[in-house]
């Protein structure tokens, strides 16, 4: 097996080309958008396991040089009273913390590096079907009339994945969540955050993130119950509407919520959340999925995009140690299934706690504090972001590890 053919160009099927690059195996990117079509409003946190999983690929520091720290995180409650603090998992021992970047800067540093690297990306690709051929071999064709052939296909297609389908037509469509994710930035804003620190309030009605960048710029962000909307009604709210919206969801609030929303400029984003907790089959003979095509995320937990790369860095050793594909296919799903399901359910389970009622609120305001500080303000998510790759690690071994 010595080519491969992705489909999707963002942050799973760029991770995932480079990986294989290093494995030594030949991959083309086709990416259905032109160069420039990313999501300039969207940000991320890229935590430690996510950023460590590009370690090792050597792919870590043009990321580190376009973001910036999240070492702590502040826990405030509607009242404004504030319910504790923790560091953010890796930042305390010196090693790779949390990061905080745009989408859009994630997606362009990091096919930047791959391009560096000598891999290819097709631009302006937009996949029509996909199909195994009688010599093993697998063809997708295109839009534009092109088609491409590969040893294997690896659908990094997101959470509408044309290639889930194409391996089980059977296979879950994306569940709404129940709420809508904001973004935006705000300047000028009286007692922003402290730099280097996350705020995290839970106001009566949404839950309010925020963090302050190197230039004193806030960043902040927004999960609130919402019907669902289409990408074109989301699109046709304006700013304005957004900032009357937001600001009356914290209005009753004794927080900087509502302030830092309705200092916020023209620059403000609102997706959906969806998730697909679980899907039944990740592949076939010639073709697999990575990332959101198989396992999306509400964004509760910010692990999305770490998810990602751990899978692109996996599935790339499997198929440098276990070269027939459908041998590798399987054991990157062994590897990887239980874990990515257990932060699917995490995240959908934050999801439904967005906007608890009055006596759930008292309890969480009554038991944070005193869960925190049994803690001594260590971090308490080491299953999650104290997953690690051990790229040299031949694969057969780091399974029967897991097994054993």
């Amino acid at each position: 097996m010595t080519t491969a053919l992705i489909i999707g160009g963002g942050i799973a099927g760029t991770v995932t080309a480079m990986a294989l690059h290093k494995a030594g195996i030949e991959a083309v990117v086709h990416e259905a958008y032109p160069t420039d079509a990313t999501d300039t409003g969207a940000f991320l946190v890229l935590a430690a396991n996510g950023l460590e999983a590009l370690r090792t690929i050597d792919a870590h520091g043009p990321v580190l040089d376009h973001s910036f720290p999240a070492g702590h995180v502040d826990f405030i409650s509607n009242t404004g009273k504030r319910l504790g603090r923790k560091p953010v998992s890796g930042s305390e021992d010196g090693g790779l913390g949390a990061r905080t970047i745009t989408r859009a800067t994630l997606v362009r540093v990091l096919r930047e590096e791959a391009a560096r690297r000598g891999v290819r990306f097709e631009y302006g690709k937009r996949l029509l079907a996909a199909h195994t051929s009688p010599d093993g071999t697998v063809v997708g064709s295109f839009a534009d009339g092109g088609r491409a052939v590969a040893d294997v296909l690896i659908g990094a297609d997101g959470i509408h994945s044309l290639i889930r389908r194409t391996i089980d037509a059977a296979s879950p469509r994306p569940r709404y969540t129940g709420q809508q994710t904001v973004c935006g930035y705000a300047r000028d804003v009286p007692a922003p955050p402290d730099p280097d620190t996350y705020t995290m309030i839970f106001g009566k009605q949404a839950f309010f993130g925020c963090t302050t960048a190197p230039d004193g710029e806030i960043w902040w962000f927004t999960n609130a119950p919402a019907p669902e909307l289409s990408k074109a009604e989301l699109a046709a709210v304006t700013p304005e509407q957004w900032r009357e919206r937001l600001t009356g969801l914290f209005a009753e609030d004794q927080t900087a919520a509502a302030g830092i929303i309705g200092a916020t400029g023209e620059n403000i984003v609102a997706t959906g959340a969806y998730d697909i907790v679980s899907t039944p089959t990740w592949s076939s003979d010639a073709m697999v999925i990575v990332g959101d095509a198989a396992h999306a995320c509400a964004p509760n937990a910010a692990q999305g995009a770490s998810l990602a790369i751990e899978d692109g860095v996996v599935l790339a050793k499997c198929l440098r140690d276990l070269r027939r594909p459908r041998s590798a296919f399987t054991t990157y799903e062994a590897l990887r299934r239980e874990r990515v399901e257990k932060v699917a359910r995490t995240s959908a389970g934050m999801a439904r706690r967005t906007a608890p009622g009055p006596v759930k609120r008292a309890l969480r305001d009554a038991t944070l504090p005193r869960r925190l500080d049994r803690a001594g303000g260590a971090p308490t998510t080491d299953w999650l972001t104290g997953y690690r790759v051990d790229w040299d690690e031949p694969v057969e071994e780091t399974a029967a590890r897991k097994r054993g």
